[in-house]
């Protein structure tokens, strides 16, 4: 998923894709890695980079090569710890955000409680949020951002999408499985483990799991393939033995896994 923002003291009439961003946020770090996304695509040298990462904002530059401001903290163990979801990571890096581009703490707070509400949390959950929120935003001072010419903004390059017929450009229902090759396991945040010693092979989370990533080998036990496993966890919240538990799915970068 991505989302743009635009802050002005004048009228914004412009909408959509922002090509030269004066900072990017990011929710979880496996995402650098994922050619399909790219998320430091158009970030100018001087451009700020905000990053859910248990990784050192010293080891985020070197890993990325991004030469400009990074900002860098483990605020999904934060959302976990302080409103127990990983989708708190959300409104963490939303205060660490604000922070950083120096929107006073009330307007924060004021947004929080108009928007949490909305997406159907109750008042418990809106207000740990504001906790959270207030933990994280006290935390981090403003940085300039690098502020941009109308000129330079208009030298970004825009692309127009061209029409291509169905055949071309409709999905196919009979095309072979892409997701071993986008190797989606990296989109997970907590990773499920099996105990086998509880296993009773009753097959439901090889029946339940919806991305087919649990498989069985030749004596019926189950076992999940970590490339695709997304980590939804249902497997967990199905097995009626409690065979199938959690943990943190954490990292560790290859030193030659920089980017060029």
């Amino acid at each position: 998923m991505t989302a743009y923002t635009r802050i002005s003291l004048e009228p914004i009439y412009e909408r959509g894709v922002i090509p030269s961003p004066d900072m990017v946020v990011v929710a979880d770090d496996t995402l650098l890695d994922d050619p399909a996304v790219k998320p430091l695509l158009g970030l100018p040298p001087d451009g700020v980079l905000l990053i859910a990462s248990t990784h050192p904002a010293e080891e985020v530059s070197e890993h990325t090569g991004h030469a400009g401001p990074t900002v860098a903290r483990d605020f999904l163990a934060l959302a976990i710890e302080h409103v127990g979801s990983p989708a708190g990571v959300s409104t963490a890096l939303a205060a660490a955000a604000c922070a950083i581009i120096g929107l006073s703490r009330g307007a924060m707070v004021a947004a929080l409680r108009k928007e949490l509400p909305a997406v159907g949390l109750d008042t418990g959950d809106v207000e740990a949020g504001v906790r959270l929120a207030e933990l994280v935003g006290g935390g981090f001072s403003r940085i300039d951002l690098p502020g941009r010419s109308l000129s330079r903004r208009a030298a970004s390059p825009v692309v127009s999408v061209s029409y291509s017929p169905p055949e071309v450009g409709a999905p196919s229902v009979t095309a072979p499985a892409n997701t071993p090759l986008r190797r989606t396991g990296n989109w997970r945040v907590q990773k499920p483990i099996i105990d086998l010693e509880k296993c009773t092979q009753c097959w439901i989370c090889f029946v339940r799991c919806p991305e087919g990533a649990i498989e069985l080998d030749a004596e019926e036990n189950p076992h999940v393939d970590y490339d695709v496993c997304k980590g939804c966890l249902i497997c967990v919240e199905e097995c009626p033995t409690r065979a199938i538990s959690k943990i943190r799915e954490l990292r560790v970068w290859d030193p030659a896994e920089v980017a060029p």
